[in-house]
């Protein structure tokens, strides 16, 4: 093989440090949002809060998640996508750390909304980093790679959590985890490169344009049930196995930490068949599917209801990859970085801080076990109303 060769594939290849380095900080990033949910037992047994007050944490960091993501575009045409991703890692590991201090209840929720805030400018600008880092025929793996971090943390949360807790509280954890990412932010300040370019802000006129159409309204609810499906059911998951099912913490946790082991498998499926069936299709069957096994983690009990938490999350996962593309259809090239930006912070309200909170506040009322079944049917009716979503672009 000659020098020139070499030298150019060696180029192809000089987004995979950085694209590891970025999933590395994804990582922490999303572990330091989804470890709230395998602490919440120790949470509320210490500070002697109810499964209300508990999912209202959720529900603030959402509230911090969606301001911060809407805003993150203005954040990074002020200073550079680097200097961006670089801010929301330094700044998730001191929010985590002053939350590992918290000792009231206002002043974890006031730390979980920054938390959210400090976490949401991190995505745009790291996707950006890193599609400016790797050629458009290396897309596909760079952001595949990326995308292992939300995948693995859902994974990790409880088998770390139940791990550290042998020798530390769940304030040790979270200190844990607030070391780990302003450790990562000073790795990749060192040996990491890209994104050393400023953002574009959100442009009016798409902003009304967007705002217009009627399918973009639907893909957001449905966004929301895809979020609530996984990280909503994910977050009230462990304390319901405790309360309903009568295990212990560290059998619950460690239940719903290897029920993620199948996900990492079944993405990659979903992602088949939204090109092979067409994801407008693929979503609505997702979606029904999960909700169906969502709403049996309320009706089944014993073996067969921890036999659906393996199932469940195998299905749930399998929506991102049919909306992300479901999503294209509905706008030009010119503005699906729009749509995304406006999407997520949206779905993430709903999904990852209103349903934990429902589920939290039926919970309290002797309900669990129904809230399950609730949002199972929300999920599932989404999945029949996406079926007959984009009628507009056949015309």
């Amino acid at each position: 093989m000659s020098v020139h060769a070499l030298n150019n594939k060696s180029k192809q290849r000089a987004w995979l440090m950085p694209a590891c380095l970025l999933t590395g900080i994804f990582l922490l990033n999303f572990l330091g949002r989804i470890i709230l949910a395998p602490l919440l037992p120790a949470i509320e047994q210490d500070l002697q809060i109810s499964h209300t007050y508990s999912g209202s944490l959720f529900l603030s960091m959402s509230f911090g998640y969606f301001f911060s993501l809407l805003g993150s575009g203005y954040v990074a045409s002020c200073i550079t996508h680097r200097q961006t991703l670089l801010l929301s890692a330094y700044m998730v590991g001191f929010v985590l750390a002053a939350t590992s201090m918290g000792t009231r209840l206002w002043h974890l929720q006031a730390d979980f909304l920054f938390l959210g805030l400090a976490a949401g400018i991190y995505l745009p600008s790291g996707i950006a980093t890193l599609t400016s880092l790797a050629g458009p025929g290396h897309w596909g793996r760079a952001l595949s790679i990326h995308e292992l971090a939300p995948n693995l943390s859902f994974l990790i949360a409880p088998l770390l959590t139940e791990s550290l807790m042998l020798v530390i509280s769940w304030r040790g954890v979270l200190l844990t985890l607030g070391a780990g990412s302003i450790l990562m932010g000073l790795v990749y300040t060192r040996i990491g490169s890209g994104g050393d370019f400023l953002g574009q802000r959100p442009d009016l006129k798409s902003l009304c344009d967007l705002s217009r159409k009627g399918a973009f309204w639907g893909i957001m609810v449905l966004f929301g049930l895809g979020v609530g499906s996984t990280f909503g059911v994910y977050t009230m998951l462990p304390v319901f196995l405790v309360e309903v099912e009568g295990l212990n913490r560290s059998a619950a946790n460690l239940f719903v930490g290897f029920s993620r082991v199948s996900t990492l498998f079944s993405v990659l499926a979903a992602g088949w068949a939204a090109d092979h069936f067409g994801p407008k299709r693929t979503m609505g069957i997702v979606l029904c599917i999960t909700g169906v096994l969502t709403a049996c983690l309320g009706i089944c009990h014993g073996r067969w209801n921890l036999f659906v938490v393996f199932l469940q999350p195998m299905t749930a996962v399998c929506f991102f990859p049919c909306a992300f593309a479901a999503m294209s259809s509905i706008v030009g090239t010119e503005m699906r970085n729009i749509i995304v930006s406006l999407t997520i912070p949206f779905s993430f309200l709903i999904g990852a801080g209103l349903l934990p909170a429902i589920i939290g506040f039926m919970g309290d009322l002797g309900l669990f076990s129904q809230a399950f079944l609730f949002i199972g049917v929300l999920i599932a009716l989404g999945g029949i109303s996406a079926l007959y979503l984009f009628k507009e672009k056949k015309a």
